[in-house]
């Protein structure tokens, strides 16, 4: 793993200067110890969608005694079944004065957009945290939010469940032994985007009424204010069915909201090569991208990542892909791929993957979590193979909380394999292909100051700036 960021550095950045109140303030509590039997209390911010099952599973393991989204039809369902749940439209009402001594630990299940501002407000007073992937919107929120966590010595999960299969586990230890031997490049592909944005949508859709069970403020939050809009049904979309056009789910096109494919899946998807490879920081970063514009993501895109020798690791190039050029799937060479396919004797190349590159062979998974692996070299590694080092799990979605559980009351943060100490080289590595697709150049990136020296227009999506009343700083 790369060096962790100097905070004194970190508060001299460019981009990252004057973390103010987040960093001096007083916190309201303290992270308390846990007994083993002890039954913790926990906060759902953002139950609809994916934070549905997280605040379920989270009940399993835990009391709810709080529930915040913006939408009160998904709200309606979770207060019924627990009705003594707090309920809240603003999740900054959860932190407020004596409100926030009623629970231990959240899970934040927004879109991406409100993932730091309610995690880092969490963290502050001492909660534990489980955040859904990508981590955060911005590099600097994901640097944020690892520095945060550090300092309040709280435990951190984020949602990339994949990291619970053993099968993943596995492939990270087999590679980490060396059945590869060095490792030069990895390569990464996806089906996202399957939501409306670049080359169908590229502009604002006309405003509409707000509808009265959606909190329009609180769903926008920390960006900048617009109008409420209804989907444009002419627009092709597997989720067409959806209420508006940013909510709900159809945010994920959107720069102001999501963080498109890459943000999407590459915290799924490249999980098992970034872990494998011990990356961190990449010091190059370039992509080529198409239809490129400054409200919606890109129609495809192929980002090149380059990271530095790694211990006795060798500097590796990591290649993302997505969506369809000239309506052809972006994917790796046909050559690596046949190569590919030939491993694990298979005549199709699966939609989402990854393909690792070594001296001695390669690794091909064809799984979204990289929870199955075929070696060149003979080995591999699923779901019916336990992991010789690292810990057994196998659990899922929901084994992927209780290992986060299990480091609460155990007070060892290290033990949730997705912890922010992770998860954050992880999120931010893959956001700044975004910057590169968004500034259409290349760059040199300094993980110690989180700058661009050589592409200056880099600064502006590295970290942007807060609406009032929404400030993370």
């Amino acid at each position: 793993m790369a060096s962790r960021l100097n905070r004194r550095r970190f508060l001299q950045a460019g981009t990252a200067a004057g973390l103010g109140y987040l960093f001096t303030g007083p916190a309201f509590s303290v992270a308390r110890a846990f007994g083993a039997n002890d039954r913790l209390r926990v906060a759902g911010i953002g139950v609809g969608g994916k934070g549905s099952s997280d605040i379920d599973h989270a009940g399993d393991l835990m009391d709810v005694v709080a529930l915040c989204d913006i939408d009160e039809r998904f709200l309606a369902p979770k207060a019924k079944k627990w009705p003594k749940a707090k309920v809240v439209y603003d999740y900054r009402k959860l932190f407020d004065g004596a409100a926030a001594k009623e629970f231990d630990a959240v899970t934040v299940s927004t879109p991406d957009h409100n993932h730091a501002l309610a995690t880092a407000l969490a963290i502050r007073q001492g909660k534990h945290a489980y955040t859904q992937k990508p981590l955060t919107r911005t590099v600097f929120e994901a640097h944020l939010l690892r520095e945060l966590a550090a300092k309040h010595k709280v435990c951190t999960q984020m949602g990339n469940q994949g990291t619970a299969e053993n099968g993943l586990r596995r492939a990270v230890e087999l590679v980490q032994s060396g059945v590869l031997g060095s490792v030069t490049e990895a390569h990464v592909w996806t089906n996202r985007p399957i939501w409306p944005q670049a080359p169908m949508v590229t502009s604002r859709p006309k405003e509409a009424a707000v509808p009265k069970h959606i909190h329009w403020e609180e769903f926008i939050g920390p960006v900048p204010m617009r109008p409420y809009a209804e989907y444009d049904k002419s627009v092709p979309s597997r989720y067409g069915n959806k209420l508006g056009a940013y909510h709900d789910f159809h945010w994920r096109g959107w720069w102001d909201f999501g963080t498109g494919a890459i943000g999407d899946m590459a915290c799924h998807t490249a999980n098992m090569a970034f872990m494998a490879l011990k990356l961190g920081h990449p010091t190059h970063v370039s992509a080529e991208a198409g239809d490129v514009n400054p409200e919606t993501c890109v129609s495809w895109a192929h980002v090149t990542m380059k990271f530095p020798a790694r211990g006795d690791m060798p500097p590796l190039t990591l290649h993302w892909y997505e969506g369809k050029k000239d309506g052809k799937k972006v994917l790796p060479s046909d050559e690596l791929v046949a190569r590919s396919l030939k491993i694990a004797g298979r005549n199709r190349l699966v939609d989402s993957g990854s393909i690792l590159v070594g001296e001695k062979g390669v690794a091909y998974s064809p799984n979204d979590y990289g929870g199955e692996v075929f070696f060149e070299t003979g080995e591999k590694a699923n779901g019916s193979t336990k992991p010789e080092k690292l810990p057994v799990n196998g659990g899922g979605d929901s084994g992927h909380k209780k290992e986060w559980v299990d480091a609460i009351k155990a007070g060892k943060p290290q033990t949730a394999l997705a912890n922010f100490d992770y998860a954050s080289y992880l999120t931010a590595a893959f956001l700044l292909g975004n910057v590169a697709i968004r500034t259409g150049k290349p760059f040199t990136f300094d993980g110690e100051t989180l700058t661009a020296k050589d592409n200056p227009d880099a600064a502006r999506y590295i970290k942007e700036e807060y609406r009032k009343g929404w400030d993370l700083l």
